[in-house]
């Protein structure tokens, strides 16, 4: 479906299905809701159907896989940007099966599985739970605080090849500093950040993004800085006439400039983040 994906943080997308139901503020603008609309499917919501796909989609992550055994590579596949893989329905239970299957055929990629359902994760995967397969990381959206205290205790539970966030869009300041590295629980090996892009796109203050790059500094975790969004600091983007500025209090005040998603960039704090953690591997009994 997306060989060569435009999200930076991985190689490919693939999609087991469409559609998905919205369970907390991250899901609010939902991108994925609005090109499944676009391309004329209603998909959301608990009484939608999901879209299926045929056999020669799922046969393009084997190409993948061998393109990257001939290369003597890997590559990283997000999966799903236009779903949840532990979204609780009887009619993916054997879409599920057939992607644990697949990832089994795919030793030379690397699954990402994001998802905001981390404590349907445990009883879905069909791993013990020391003895998860060594190209399978898993990630949970974490926008706010809140969000955070509800949905770190259930991923960190998991010894994946990798634990990782993906902060966006990111509504509100996080303070992660009792979950990287928590007692009794897998630590936290990546920090994906961003801004909110589309249509109703709310603000990132940029204290908040400059503070989980902080703290990722701090514990040694990798971070990944993917947009602004929409808005970015007026100080970064400067103004024009046709610019809309807004304030944002929060911590501090600062004014914010309304651009085009690649005119704002993804510079922070004068750079820009692209690390990635290092896998682990796991010799099993």
């Amino acid at each position: 479906m997306a060989k060569n994906s435009q999200i930076e943080w991985t190689h490919h997308t693939f999609n087991p299905w469409w559609g998905c139901s919205k369970v907390s503020p991250a899901c609010d603008n939902c991108y994925a809701e609005l090109w499944a609309k676009r391309m004329g499917h209603q998909l959301w919501g608990g009484k939608s159907p999901r879209r299926f796909f045929s056999d020669a989609h799922w046969r393009e992550p084997l190409v993948w896989n061998e393109e990257a055994t001939l290369g003597k590579s890997r590559a990283r596949v997000f999966c799903a940007s236009m779903a949840d893989v532990f979204e609780k329905r009887a009619d993916l239970g054997d879409q599920r099966t057939r992607l644990w299957q697949l990832i089994a055929d795919t030793p030379r990629l690397d699954w990402l599985l994001l998802t905001k359902r981390p404590q349907n994760i445990g009883r879905m995967v069909p791993w013990e739970a020391d003895a998860w397969p060594d190209n399978v990381w898993i990630g949970t959206t974490v926008e706010n605080q809140k969000v955070a205290e509800q949905r770190l205790p259930h991923l960190l539970q998991h010894k994946a090849a990798v634990r990782f966030l993906s902060c966006e869009p990111l509504l509100g300041s996080i303070d992660l500093s009792r979950w990287i590295r928590a007692k009794g629980l897998q630590p936290i090996d990546w920090v994906i950040a961003g801004g909110e892009s589309g249509p109703g796109a709310r603000p990132m203050h940029p204290d908040w993004a400059t503070q989980l790059l902080k703290q990722c500094q701090k514990h040694d975790v990798a971070f990944h800085f993917k947009q602004w969004g929409h808005w970015v600091p007026a100080e970064i983007a400067g103004t024009s006439p046709k610019s809309s500025v807004i304030s944002l209090p929060a911590e501090r005040p600062v004014k914010m400039v309304r651009l085009p998603k690649k005119e704002a960039g993804r510079i922070l704090s004068g750079t820009t983040w692209d690390e990635v953690p290092a896998r682990r591997s796991f010799v099993h009994a």
